[in-house]
């Protein structure tokens, strides 16, 4: 809107500057006075004007004249090819100034006028490849999606062009939501060019998405192979779809591919959580408890997690909440001072009734770092102390209002998850979920019976004192089993 406006003024200016300029010539006095053969004419200064633009034309003419006799006095000396040579030069100069044309008219977002000039410079150059791209983007400029696919189909019928054509198709699939015929699109541009990064991105980005992990873990081997990826985050990456091949495995009752996939990503990223539970009851199943027991303490000390905790407890899960204590305090040892370690310590002393001591080791938590779970420990601690209802009642209406802590959340997004997965639900992005704890924007505040995740019994006994935190799993302080997120029961 804004280049037509500037064209329209443009145009108006010099419309006037040329009439200004021939008003200025009539009123001017004097002229040019020219002598040929003896003969003299004088010419008045629009006159002159005229002339002078005239003399111009025919030098430029007589110029092209000679240039054609040239031409011609070279074909007629033999040079058969003379003469279609340079109507051929012409032609393709017409051509060339139609496609840096309408590049510029691309660059400039004018689909249109880009499309136009495309057209023309086909007719002039025939060089499909050269101006078959060139149309394709400027009809997707335009909006002419259908005309914008038949032209990239004809780039993928010349051997030169296939990999754009392909390319320039997947991009329109992806546009239509066709994530099917994109994939296979994909993986054909792939086998053309498998040094290309962005076609390696895409094809490992849809193939995460389809839930292909073996497929997915090939292309990234030719990440690591063309030297596109770091061989640190290779590893990392490459045990993120091993543990997610590993529970699909899982899921179709091949528990032995399983097991062998889950401890193979444990191997190549320890401080992948998912991968290290995953792997820990992989060695349990095999009654290896020594393993089990070292690949969680090593992914402890990288950060300690619930669901480590909870993976731990299985392996000794008939123990009594004493035995219990004193076995856990090999795997608390390291990180004293994080909140998730104190959390875990107050969880065994509530669990072994030691409710004194599960409220030093909790200590101000409830002060300094308030979340639910920390704030529903408390409540279990007043409550196995004996106090009365009001007090626990106001411990559990604080976790209404409290921070949820930690939670799995996009780096990219930031979205937030119940559980790890191995990409993200929101955008899509691969490997970006990272326990954390979320911003007061972007919390996600419980409802309904969710709000209140701890469950107490009231009898003034403490018998049978259960208690859950949050996602966490729950200890029995008789059983020693594994629960999941059960409601308050008044």
């Amino acid at each position: 809107m804004i280049w037509s406006l500037i064209k329209i003024i443009l145009f108006i200016s010099s419309v006037a500057a040329l009439s200004l300029g021939a008003g200025w010539l009539l009123e001017a006095e004097g002229g040019v006075r020219l002598v040929i053969a003896g003969r003299e004419y004088t010419l008045a200064p629009l006159q002159s004007a005229i002339a002078l633009i005239v003399l111009v034309l025919t030098i430029w003419i007589c110029l092209k004249l000679l240039s054609l006799l040239h031409v011609i006095w070279k074909f007629l000396n033999g040079d058969e090819t003379a003469m279609t040579r340079y109507f051929a030069r012409n032609k393709a100069a017409r051509g060339f100034d139609a496609l840096a044309q309408g590049m510029m008219a691309l660059a400039s977002g004018e689909g249109t006028i880009a499309l136009a000039k495309a057209e023309k410079a086909d007719r002039y150059l025939n060089r499909p490849d050269l101006t078959n791209l060139l149309k394709a983007q400027a009809a997707e400029l335009a909006g002419d999606k259908r005309k914008a696919e038949e032209t990239y189909r004809k780039l993928v019928k010349n051997e030169a062009t296939r990999f754009v054509g392909v390319r320039g198709i997947i991009k329109q699939k992806l546009a239509n939501g066709d994530k099917e015929t994109a994939l296979r699109l994909a993986e054909k541009a792939f086998a053309l060019k498998p040094k290309h990064e962005d076609t390696q991105d895409l094809l490992l980005k849809l193939q995460a998405e389809k839930e292909d992990w073996a497929g997915a873990r090939q292309t990234l081997s030719a990440k690591l192979k063309y030297g596109n990826l770091p061989r640190d985050i290779h590893k990392r990456r490459d045990a993120v779809l091993a543990l997610s091949e590993a529970k699909q495995i899982f899921a179709k009752n091949q528990k032995i591919e399983a097991r062998e996939e889950a401890i193979l990503a444990n191997r190549l990223s320890p401080d992948l959580i998912p991968a290290a539970v995953m792997a820990a009851h992989s060695y349990l199943e095999k009654n290896q408890k020594k393993h089990a027991t070292r690949l969680l303490k090593k992914a402890w000390a990288v950060q300690p997690h619930p669901d480590l905790a909870a993976a731990f407890a299985m392996i000794e899960p008939n123990e009594t909440p004493g035995e219990r204590l004193k076995r856990f305090s090999f795997l608390t040892k390291s990180h004293k001072d994080n909140p998730e370690t104190k959390m875990l310590m107050a969880e065994l002393y509530i669990a072994a009734e030691q409710f004194p001591q599960a409220r030093r080791v909790l200590d101000n938590l409830v002060d300094t770092d308030p979340t639910t779970r920390s704030i529903t420990l408390m409540a279990a601690i007043e409550r196995g102390e004996g106090s009365n209802d009001a007090v626990v009642q106001g411990w559990l209406t604080k976790t209404l209002t409290a921070p949820r802590g930690p939670q799995w959340i996009c780096e990219k997004c930031q979205n937030i998850h119940s559980e790890w997965t191995p990409t993200c639900e929101n955008c899509s992005a691969f490997d970006t979920l990272e326990w954390k704890r979320p911003s007061a924007s972007d919390v996600i505040m419980p409802k309904g019976s969710e709000m209140l995740p701890l469950l107490v019994n009231k009898k003034p006994d403490n018998e049978n004192l259960v208690t859950t935190v949050d996602n966490t799993n729950i200890i029995d302080a008789e059983t020693g089993n594994n629960h999941q997120n059960k409601q308050f029961e008044e």
